[in-house]
């Protein structure tokens, strides 16, 4: 499975690419960030997020894109700049039909590292060792679309396959017959 993690953010949108399976090594593919420039106009800025993301997939050509939820801050300014951003990313994917999850931070920071209230560093500590790389992925926006990747490999997976089981349970007798694992 290849996953495209989008950690949004109006300034510095972070982008990482990750292949892999529950129980397999994981490999990254690509990791980056797409920068807009702050004294630049909301508008502009979001286009040039999606001319970002729209060449990353069309690049990388992910199975699934996983993108950090939107949580309440104190600072509104920020939480509109990340959920603006958010939007672009899932608008991107879904044009092209590619499923689009999202993972909070702490659902990362535990998946990633055991706990959910791990900092930046103990998160990016753990991405470059689960992916075997040299150094360190920077900035910290690019290390948590990485996380955000990992994140879904091992538990969206998971996830996916617990909701079919559900949907299987409820269908028709007529439906459950056909269900050849």
């Amino acid at each position: 499975m290849r996953v495209l993690g989008v950690d949004p953010g109006l300034t510095r949108c972070g982008v990482g690419v990750v292949d892999g399976a529950p129980g397999r090594p994981l490999r990254m593919a690509g990791v980056g960030v797409v920068r807009t420039p702050a004294e630049e106009e909301i508008p502009r800025r979001l286009l040039a997020i999606e001319a970002g993301l729209e060449q990353w997939i069309d690049t990388h050509r992910p199975d699934v894109v996983a993108i950090e939820r939107v949580f309440a801050q104190h600072n509104v300014r920020t939480v509109m700049g990340t959920a603006q951003a958010s939007a672009v990313a899932m608008l991107c994917a879904t044009r092209r039909g590619i499923p689009v999850v999202l993972h909070t931070p702490s659902e990362v920071k535990a998946a990633v590292t055991g706990s959910g209230r791990a900092d930046k560093a103990q998160v990016t500590a753990m991405v470059t060792r689960l992916l075997r790389l040299t150094e360190a992925p920077k900035p910290a926006d690019a290390a948590d679309a990485l996380a955000l990747a990992i994140c879904h490999i091992w538990r969206g997976t998971a996830t996916d396959k617990i909701a079919a089981a559900l949907a299987r349970t409820t269908a028709s007798p007529a439906a459950r017959k056909e269900y050849r694992p």
